[in-house]
């Protein structure tokens, strides 16, 4: 009877924490357990960087991000909508910025009060050794990657930036470069905290959809991409 109970016992006990531990670990849900967008493993504020700025992005410093949009709207305004040149626009601030410094400054001369120090941009050795480093290698590839398009050695990737191109160039018929500017500004403000939001409905509907898109593009691969050329023949030693 003694052993019957702890047995018992040890098997409640066993029930219990296997309880415990599918509480405490993670259970994927309908829309994390298949595709996610852009491929991204944590969070949405962790894959855009985790600081102040994945902070505005998602609207958790809700009057920067405001003022963000306010900021764009009035710049794509002038820039659009006042007829005026880029150049002319920017000489016109730079001048009246300059302007209210010197007058700032004189104020407080006349007043006999202490002028506040402007902020410093400081940029340490390691950061900028970092940036040119990661931009060096961005910009090799792309010269690999051009070397191979005018080489001819890949059909496939010619094929996509031809593609790439074209949709620039139909777009750009449409709107000005500061408009799609403004576009693109006000989409990477809003977008994420959408996303966020709506975080398994989208990843959910993005699932069917790369499914979808990944077997029509299997059936046009084996059909066309695969016939086709994707090295250059090389020349024959005599």
């Amino acid at each position: 009877m003694m052993e019957n109970s702890q047995d018992l016992c040890n098997t409640e006990g066993d029930g219990d924490g296997r309880k415990a531990v599918a509480s405490t670990s993670y259970t994927p849900t309908a829309g994390s357990s298949g595709y996610r967008l852009f491929g991204r493993q944590g969070s949405v504020h962790n894959s855009l960087g985790g600081g102040q700025a994945a902070d505005v992005l998602l609207w958790k410093r809700g009057r920067v991000s405001f003022g963000a949009i306010v900021v764009a709207t009035i710049s794509w305004l002038l820039f659009e909508r006042s007829g005026l040149s880029f150049l002319s626009i920017c000489s016109d601030v730079l001048l009246i910025l300059v302007v209210l410094l010197f007058l700032r400054a004189n104020y407080a001369v006349f007043r006999n009060k202490q002028l506040q120090t402007l902020p410093e941009l400081v940029l340490s050795e390691e950061m900028v050794n970092n940036a040119a480093a990661s931009f060096r290698v961005k910009i090799n590839n792309v010269l690999l990657m051009a070397h191979d398009i005018t080489l001819g050695k890949d059909f496939r990737l010619f094929f996509k930036v031809v593609v790439c191109l074209w949709l620039l160039s139909v777009i750009g018929s449409f709107f000005s470069f500061f408009t799609l500017a403004y576009i693109g500004s006000i989409i990477s403000i809003t977008l994420p905290a959408l996303y966020s939001k709506y975080e398994e409905t989208v990843d959910r509907c993005y699932g069917k959809i790369h499914r979808q898109f990944s077997k029509h593009y299997k059936i046009v691969d084996e059909g066309v991409f695969n016939r086709l050329p994707r090295n250059a023949p090389k020349d024959k030693d005599p």
